[in-house]
C-alpha cells in the first residue's frame, strides 16, 4: 500500500472522528468492533481493527419449534428446566 495514496478522509468533531463508509465496507467494520490506535516513533498513526464477532448468543442455534413446551409446567421462575 502506497503511503502517498489517500483512500478517504473524514472530519473530527469534538473528540470523535467518523470512519468513512467506503473504509467501513472494505474492512467489514461493524457496530461493536474496536479500533486500537498506535503512534509510531516516526509519528505515523497506525490503527488495528479488532472485530467483535462473538458474544453471548454467538453459539446459540435457536429453537426450531419441533417440540411443544408449556413454560409454566416445565420451568421455574428463573427459566430453569425443572423436569
Amino acid at each position: 500500500m502506497s503511503s502517498e495514496r489517500v483512500d478517504s478522509e473524514s472530519k473530527v468533531s469534538g473528540n470523535q472522528a467518523n470512519i468513512p463508509a467506503r473504509i467501513r465496507r472494505e474492512l467489514d467494520i461493524d457496530d461493536g468492533d474496536k479500533l486500537r490506535w498506535y503512534i509510531e516513533d516516526d509519528g505515523t498513526l497506525r490503527v488495528q481493527l479488532i472485530q467483535q464477532r462473538s458474544g453471548t448468543f454467538s453459539d446459540f442455534d435457536g429453537y426450531d419449534g419441533a417440540e411443544a413446551t408449556e413454560v409454566r409446567d416445565h420451568h421455574d421462575t428463573w427459566g430453569v428446566n425443572v423436569e
